[in-house]
């Protein structure tokens, strides 16, 4: 193990599965505490839980049981790492999901669903975070870091997916404003926009068809992989990250930039 993240205690939502699994990983790895938050333990993609996976590499994490959506999970999740760990380092906001649907087919349902978990979600979760965070004394000049989950979605259109590009877009703006509303305590938000990231999850993100196309999109020769997020979660996370704050680091393979 490195210590980049020696001595901090992270939370990381949606990471059994997928990029957060890739996160919480590779904080635990850096000498981070890692809390695993997420609706179940076991990995969409197989294998073992990812806290059994960090504690059998020697490194510290819990599971806990939440729901993105609902305040009262998200309320009780912080206040148990804080009562485990003591403090709250770094909040890593991942949780998402999507309809796959365009706007004329999406239902009022989809929408809700969609919103509650990507936006509401995150409104949760950096709330919480920045209430605990401002009871803190500073490290390193900041008191904690946010990390948010945009999108290149975000960024530019996303055919079949409207509810996921608006909830990607607010993700950015949010990031944007806590930054500059909360700067002057010391408390750091940025966000990280993937491109087209294997992930091995059923469904929508990957059908050939979409495989297809984000090959040709891509400059870079090949798709991105979960690792290829991590990494720059852990640059955002660690104390090398200075004076940064309100940046969207698109990761893409040069995707937005064909």
């Amino acid at each position: 193990m490195s210590s980049l993240l020696a001595g901090k205690t992270a939370v990381v939502t949606g990471a059994s599965s997928g990029i957060g699994r890739a996160i919480a990983l590779s904080f635990a790895s850096e000498g981070a505490s890692v809390v695993i938050a997420d609706l179940d333990m076991a990995p969409i993609e197989g294998g073992d839980p990812t806290a059994d996976l960090i504690a059998r590499a020697g490194g510290q994490a819990i599971f806990e049981p939440t729901d993105v959506a609902r305040w009262e999970d998200i309320d009780a999740l912080i206040a148990n790492t804080v009562d485990r760990f003591g403090r709250l380092d770094i909040m890593v906001n991942n949780a998402a999901t999507y309809s796959g649907t365009a706007l004329a087919d999406t239902s009022a349902a989809e929408w809700d669903r969609v919103m509650a978990v990507n936006l509401t979600g995150m409104f949760n979760g950096c709330k919480r975070a920045i209430q605990q965070m401002l009871t803190q004394q500073p490290r390193e000049e900041v008191r904690g870091r946010l990390i948010n989950l945009g999108s290149q979605h975000g960024i530019v259109s996303n055919r079949r997916d409207s509810p996921y590009g608006v909830s990607k877009a607010g993700a950015i703006y949010m990031t944007k404003q806590i930054a500059v509303d909360y700067a002057e305590h010391l408390i750091v938000c940025n966000c990280i926009s993937p491109g087209k990231i294997v992930t091995g999850k059923p469904g929508l993100a990957m059908d050939p068809t979409n495989l297809q196309n984000a090959r040709r999109r891509t400059p870079w020769p090949r798709l991105g992989r979960p690792q290829d997020i991590a990494n720059a979660a852990v640059f955002l996370a660690s104390d090398r990250a200075t004076f940064i704050t309100g940046s969207n680091l698109v990761v893409d393979g040069g995707w937005l930039a064909g």
